[in-house]
């Protein structure tokens, strides 16, 4: 039976900068405009985080039913290692789902943003289909699309990296990822691409907020990931590319939500 510890290290934490990052930069958007609550924000954040746990424990049971986790590097697979029941997995997964889809509730019903109701629905529908089922694929401005598509590809780094580590087995097990159609190159380089669409989404933001450009800061810390993606790292040494594209995509945010807070008291 899986340990405390262990279901901890399941829920994947080194993912959850990707449920956070999107949050701060939509709340910073929300300051450019005066319109930020963080009683709002607080909850939009609770919902994307449980449901970024719930898609990563939906992950670990349905690659572990499949077989293709049995040899994974990396974290702990609860399923593919036989450490915990499949069924209590699926159930901890649909937790979360159950308890994002609650206090996403309470996040429309004090925002009369009814539209979200019909998202979210679709949120936890694509969360589920990541891996599982039969055929799995793993007021806007323009400011806030910007925003969104910088947290986005950075987002998709981390998946991209991971997925570049997965490469050998999931070719093994015939899981055909969009890293195993790219192959361990092309694949490298558009972990690369993602980190420099991230960039040009500062610049364009900056075209509006100017002191936006201080989230470019935050590629400080994305230089030693990119270095060790386009210098052939694997294995092992992919984990810490994961940690630290997280760990980016954490500065990141907070630095354009900033920029974006500011440029709007300029404003």
């Amino acid at each position: 039976m899986a340990t405390i510890a262990q279901w901890i290290e399941g829920a994947r934490p080194r993912t959850l900068p990707a449920a956070i990052a999107p949050v701060i930069v939509g709340t910073g958007a929300a300051a450019a405009l005066g319109e930020a609550n963080l009683g709002l924000a607080l909850l939009a954040l609770i919902v994307s985080v449980s449901l970024q746990i719930g898609v990563n424990y939906a992950n670990d049971y349905s690659d572990g039913i499949r077989g293709t986790d049995a040899a994974r590097v990396g974290p702990v697979r609860l399923v593919g290692q036989h450490k915990a029941n499949p069924e209590n997995v699926k159930l901890m997964a649909f937790a979360f789902f159950g308890f994002a889809a609650l206090v996403g509730l309470a996040l429309v019903a004090l925002s009369n943003a009814w539209i979200m109701i019909p998202l979210g629905v679709l949120a936890i529908l694509a969360a589920w289909r990541y891996t599982g089922g039969d055929h799995p694929y793993g007021a806007v401005t323009g400011v806030g699309v910007l925003g969104a598509v910088g947290v986005g590809a950075i987002a998709s780094a981390i998946l991209v990296a991971n997925n570049l580590r997965d490469i050998p087995t999931d070719r093994a097990s015939g899981k055909i990822t969009l890293a195993v159609r790219l192959g361990d190159r092309g694949t490298r380089t558009l972990y690369a691409a993602l980190v420099a669409v991230a960039a040009l989404a500062v610049v364009g933001i900056a075209l509006t907020y100017l002191p936006a450009l201080i989230a470019l800061v935050a590629f400080a810390l994305a230089w030693r990931p990119v270095r060790l993606v386009l210098s052939g790292a694997t294995g092992r040494d992919l984990v810490a590319v994961l940690a630290a594209t997280g760990l980016f995509e954490i500065a990141y945010a907070v630095l354009l939500a900033a920029g974006l807070a500011w440029g709007g008291s300029l404003g």
